[in-house]
């Protein structure tokens, strides 16, 4: 790397001396950042280990310009000294700058340079290593301008340790890395941590990454971190999905939520219903578990997740099935079809007022919109449109550890109708009909009236 090509430079917290410096920052290509109105993602990476997958990048920083331009990326490490992964994206057809960050303490999640550096890439992608550290980040200024690059219309990727921190729950491994024969004897055993309400990304509700697939056997506990999440209550609508990706794997993930792989393999398995047993200190009992097993150019749609061409397989007593990681499906897509409508949508953070309400207008409905309530002044807007003689009706499903309101207001902001049902978990509902002609914009408004939590909320939304 040449002193052209890469600028090294070592950034204090206040108050910290140069030689004990938090941050390490490199940047190669240009030393000034992309500028224009508007992107045309986002667009996502999940990748099996900690590696750059050229094809799955490339698509991503094309999908993200729209064919034409070029995008800042931003690696982000929890260790390590070198920029492997910079030193495969900087020379890549659309990319203007790629910057490695390496933070090595919680507090570097606040640390100036670091978020003015996120903000204005289009692109960040956290490199392997250990989740914990990552997830150490929720809550601090890093979290909230990760999110600002998905919002402006950037992409966000990860592998290994990156594609965990990725997923709507995140296996953190803060305590340990388990293995699957451990996560089947006991589903609750110390090793099995999970940190939940960092990010969650628009079509990827419900999921649980997980990573080095196939080659560290990792379907077992995979299973097992889908029956936490059902059983816990760590998911919406009591449905979990596993997105396990194999090493040299890539998932590329486009604006429309359809996933397409490039590598040897990836699975999704699909948790709908109760463990028979998961209960601490006893094995996991968890039958009729749904896998999907995705190939080189195969696709799976997480905007509309297809009821066909999965197997079964079932863990009994801590003893999965034979034949975890093939199958033949229960049922043939091409005979088929998966449901013709129906979308998903997780908040996207910050979305507090109208003027920064997430747009949900494109979503086919009827659909789900999931989100959290982060704190007791916690405000969710989305914004959508309703034709002349339409009738919507929203029916949110609240999680106990909140009581939240929900209003339906004009594009002005004028409450046209609302339900403020008193109590934690208690569900709220609203339904309006447009009389007048044309077509219109209105905001829903989920607020926080008492308590708060990261357990999800879930809003079913149809229109009629």
């Amino acid at each position: 790397m040449t002193a052209a090509a890469a600028a090294l430079l070592t950034v204090a917290p206040l108050g910290v001396t140069a030689a004990h410096a938090q941050v390490t920052r490199v940047r190669q290509g240009s030393a000034t950042d992309a500028s224009r109105a508007s992107w045309s993602g986002p667009a996502y990476t999940m990748n099996g280990s900690g590696g750059i997958v050229t094809a799955t990048m490339t698509r991503a920083v094309d999908a993200i310009r729209g064919g034409t331009g070029a995008i800042d990326v931003v690696v982000v490490a929890g260790s390590g000294t070198g920029t492997p992964e910079c030193d495969v994206i900087t020379p890549l057809a659309g990319v203007n700058s790629c910057t490695t960050l390496t933070l090595t303490a919680t507090a570097d999640g606040n640390n100036s340079q670091v978020n003015a550096d996120i903000r204005n890439a289009e692109f960040v992608y956290f490199a392997g290593g250990d989740q914990c550290r990552y997830v150490a980040w929720k809550g601090t200024a890093l979290e909230a301008s990760v999110e600002s690059v998905v919002a402006k219309g950037g992409g966000v990727g990860g592998g290994s340790a990156g594609h965990h921190v990725n997923s709507d729950v995140v296996y953190d491994a803060c305590t340990a890395s388990t293995t699957s024969a451990t996560a089947l004897a006991n589903p609750y055993d110390r090793s099995l941590t999970f940190t939940t309400g960092m990010f969650r990304w628009p079509n990827y509700a419900g999921t649980i990454n997980d990573s080095h697939f196939v080659t560290r056997d990792r379907m077992g506990r995979t299973i097992a971190f889908v029956a936490r999440a059902v059983k816990d209550g760590l998911v919406a609508g009591g449905k979990a999905w596993g997105v396990g990706v194999e090493e040299g794997a890539s998932l590329y993930v486009d604006r429309a939520g359809r996933a397409t792989l490039s590598g040897p393999s990836a699975y999704v398995v699909l948790g709908d219903h109760q463990p028979e047993v998961a209960v601490s200190g006893q094995p996991l009992t968890y039958t009729g578990v749904k896998i999907w097993k995705l190939t080189d150019g195969q696709s799976y749609d997480f905007a509309n997740r297809p009821t066909c061409g999965y197997y079964l397989r079932s863990v009994r007593a801590g003893v999965p099935d034979s034949s975890l990681y093939s199958g033949t499906p229960v049922t043939d897509c091409s005979t088929t079809p998966p449901p013709s409508g129906g979308s998903s949508y997780a908040e996207v953070e910050p979305n507090d007022s109208r003027t920064a309400a997430n747009d949900i207008s494109g979503l086919t409905y009827p659909a789900t919109v999931t989100g959290d309530m982060k704190s007791t002044a916690d405000r969710d807007y989305f914004s959508l449109t309703l034709g002349s003689g339409q009738t919507l009706t929203v029916n949110c499903a609240v999680p106990s550890a909140y009581d939240a309101d929900l209003y339906l207001l004009s594009a002005t902001g004028s409450t046209l109708t609302r339900s403020v049902n008193d109590g934690a978990g208690t569900d709220e509902s609203v339904t309006l009909t447009r009389t007048a002609s044309g077509s219109a914009t209105y905001h829903l408004d989920l607020e926080a009236y008492a308590g708060s939590g990261t357990a999800d909320y879930a809003c079913a939304i149809t229109k009629s």
